[in-house]
This record gives C-alpha cells, structure tokens and sequence, in this order.
C-alpha cells in the first residue's frame, strides 16, 4: 500500500473511486499471493521436510499460481485502459500497479523478510505453521454440483425476473443513478458552515425524506456555507418540499436556493466503450488461460464463472434497488479480476494434480481434493479482501458505500463460484470428451 502510494504520486495519477477499486483489487491480490505461499509451506512442513526445504518448495510450488493469477488480470487491466475511457482508465491504471506491486512484493520481499528470519537463528517448525500429517477429510463438491448449480440459476433467474416486474411497474429496470439518467442539482446557502459529517447525518435524511430519492449527491463549497445537493430530477412539488425543508429546519436563506437541471455524465459512448473493453478483455484472459493450461475447458470453465459472478452481482443490484452509476462499472472490473485469480489457483492444483495422477484414481476424486486442499485459501484470502470492503461500507459515506455493498456481495460469490462452481465445470466437459473416447473405440 505504502509503494502504491508513492507510485501514485510519482506519476502523478488522479485518484478516482473507480481507482480506489482498483488499489482495492491489488490488495487483496497481495494478500492472496502470500496465503497460497504460506499454505504450501505449510503441506511441504506437514510431509516432514525441514523448514529450508518446505520454504523453497513453496515459493516454487506457488509461483505458477501466482503469475498466472496476476497476468491474467494484468492482461485485462492493460486491454481496459486501451478501449475504456473515463473511470474503466483510472480503474485500469491502479489496478495494473497494485498487480505488479504485489507481485513484486510476494516473491521478492516477502521471500526476503521469511529467508532473514531462518537466517537469524528462528528455524523451529513450529513458527512456520508446521502441522502434523493427517489424513485430510476430502470434502465431495463434485457431489453436490446439481445443487450448486441450482442455486446459481435460481440467484440469476430471480435477477431477470425482478427486471421485468420493475420495467412493468415503471420504475425502471434498475435504479439509474444521475450519472446515466440526469437529474436537478439544487445550491443552498445556510446560515452557518455544516462539515460533510453533518450535512451526511442530519440534512441528507432529510432531503431523501422529502424528494424519496435515496441516492442524494453532496458538493461542499469549501469555505463558505453554500452545499450543492444533486437528486433525480424533481418535479415542481418536489422543488418547493425541497426548499420549504431546507429554510423551515436548517434556516436556510430562500432567496439564495437555485435550482438547474443536469444532464447525465456517463454517455451512451461511454458505455459502449466500457461494454466493449470488457468483453474484449474477458476473450484474452480466456486465450491466455487456454494457452497456459493447453485445455479449453479449463478457460471456458474461467469465463463461465465470470459471467456467472457478473449476472448474480447484478441480480443484487436489480433486487436491492442499488443505485447504479459509475461504482457499478468499478465494481463489475474488480469482481471480475477477483474471481478469475481464485478460479486459476484451483486450476493450477489440478494440473499439477493430473501429472502425478494415481492409475486407480476417478477423475472426480482428484478434483475433489485439489478443491479442499486450496479452500484454505481461498477462505482466508476472500475473509481479508471482505473485511477491507466491510470497513469502507461501515465507515465510508454514501458514494463509498453504494460501492462497498455490492463487491462485498461479488467477493462472496467470487469465492462459491471458484469453489463450487468451476472444478464441476471443468470436470462435466472433461468427463463427457473421456465418453466420447471410449465410444469412439
């Protein structure tokens, strides 16, 4: 975090939220990268080699994760800063430094701070998460896969269904914020100077009360007692609620309350540039991961859980009535990337698995096990990456937490899918090309 701000400064970069999604996004990656090396440390130590032995083994073990994990949302990050424009720019540029930062940090200072502690005389096994060998429980995802699956469509159906009845009922299919759709923006001028605090707990209750908008934007002129409050576009009604609250409670004066419309800043351009980066990001993550697994199945498995991860996410967002505006393309991006690299860790298990193969092993056993013995992991690494989120959404404002709710909600399905959902993916191709084989002899 300290060397991206830095670097933030170095080069100068506007930080945006869509941006802080971003640096978001590259801690938890950071995060991630030091869980994988530790949890293989911790195998190397459970199969009784000592603790040098273990600590090679792990950081050679991990590496393949790792880079595969960061290239991939590295070779995003750089296709969304070509053909994104606005936010997906800023978003793409922070991400694309936290990702190499956290590389660098894993395998370069995190090596030297854990090879300096070995060096300085700490080599009990014990301080390096050493575990006794047991024989461990392998947990039977593959069995339960009918369920999972059901599950996930019944979250993306219901999604498409609360569409239609929100479009039926003219609320709009979702809830457009002023960026997509306009609004009124209303300067007011009070008799004495309100801090953020205050204006968020006291007068913005209010001002929802009155307008029934819930998305209330604040602009504070800075010294001076003059806020700027943007709403959706309010009616003549509305207007003189607006005003009669604001002179009536907060002695507001009536003579200096101006009232303009504005348009929305997010173009149709501007989306289309951002749909297209998207999936034009979402083809070369999926080429790379073909190219690095050498098996189709395991990047369309990838990209199925992706779209799987974004429908849900967006069913929330419909069924919530979250206001969606230029958070809801930071927090699709960072879902995105979150997800693709706890889906490869899984992956590089199992083709690492494949390669040591028991002859009398069943396909769905080794799957299994390569699952349970990376859900350490990804436990671990999406609990950190959460209560990051958890404690924008508590502690941050409105803006902040428009953000924080729905990526805690892709955080949460991030980790299901790559668990639950993409080893069974996998699996059903790779068993059904395994019958068509046998059929074809």
């Amino acid at each position: 975090t300290g060397l991206i701000l830095v670097l933030l400064n170095a080069f100068d970069i506007t930080l945006t939220l869509p941006g802080i999604a971003g640096i978001i996004l590259g801690i938890g990656m950071a995060v991630d990268a030091n869980v994988i090396i530790f949890a293989r440390v911790r195998e190397e130590l459970a199969e009784g080699k000592s603790v040098k032995s273990s600590l090679n083994a792990g950081f050679q073990k991990a590496m393949s994760a790792i880079l595969d994990g960061n290239i991939t949302t590295l070779i995003a990050a750089f296709v969304l800063q070509w053909l994104g424009s606005g936010t997906v720019k800023g978003f793409a540029q922070t991400l694309a430094m936290g990702i190499v930062v956290s590389m660098f940090t894993a395998l370069v200072i995190t090596r030297i701070i854990i090879y300096s502690f070995y060096a300085v005389g700490i080599r009990d096994k014990k301080f390096y998460g050493h575990a006794k060998k047991a024989k461990q429980t392998t947990v039977n995802f593959l069995g339960k896969r009918r369920l999972f699956f059901g599950i996930s469509v019944l979250l993306i159906v219901v999604g498409f269904v609360f569409m239609g009845v929100n479009g039926a009922q003219g609320k709009g299919v979702m809830n457009y914020s002023l960026e997509f759709k306009g609004g009124t923006s209303t300067s007011v001028t009070f008799d004495k100077e309100y801090t953020l605090e205050e204006i968020d707990q006291e007068i913005v209750p209010e001002i929802e009360y009155v307008t029934g908008d819930n998305n209330v934007q604040v602009q504070k002129v800075e010294g001076t007692n003059q806020v700027i409050f943007k709403t959706q576009t309010l009616d003549l009604n509305k207007r003189e609620a607006f005003n009669t609250a604001m002179t009536s409670i907060f002695h507001a004066d009536e003579a200096k309350i101006a009232t303009e419309n504005i348009s929305a800043t997010v173009s149709s351009e501007m989306r289309q540039d951002a749909i297209v980066a998207v999936i034009v990001a979402t083809i070369c993550m999926l080429l790379y991961i073909w190219f690095r697994f050498k098996d189709i199945r395991f990047a369309t498995s990838a990209v199925a859980a992706l779209l799987h991860d974004v429908l849900i996410v967006l069913a929330f967002y419909v069924v919530a009535r979250v206001s969606v505006g230029n958070t809801f393309i930071a927090c699709m991006l960072t879902i995105v990337g979150y997800s693709i690299n706890a889906t490869i860790v899984i992956f590089d298990r199992i083709r690492e698995e494949l390669h040591t193969k028991k002859k009398n092993e069943g396909l769905d056993e080794l799957v299994n096990r390569c699952i349970t013995r990376t859900l350490t992991r990804s436990i671990y690494t999406s609990l950190t990456t959460f209560v990051m989120v958890l404690v924008l959404f508590i502690m941050g404002v409105s803006s902040i937490k428009e953000f924080a709710l729905p990526l805690m909600v892709g955080i949460v399905c991030g980790a299901y899918s790559s668990v639950c959902i993409t080893g069974a993916l996998w699996y059903i191709m790779k068993s059904r090309e395994g019958k068509k084989a046998a059929a074809g002899k």
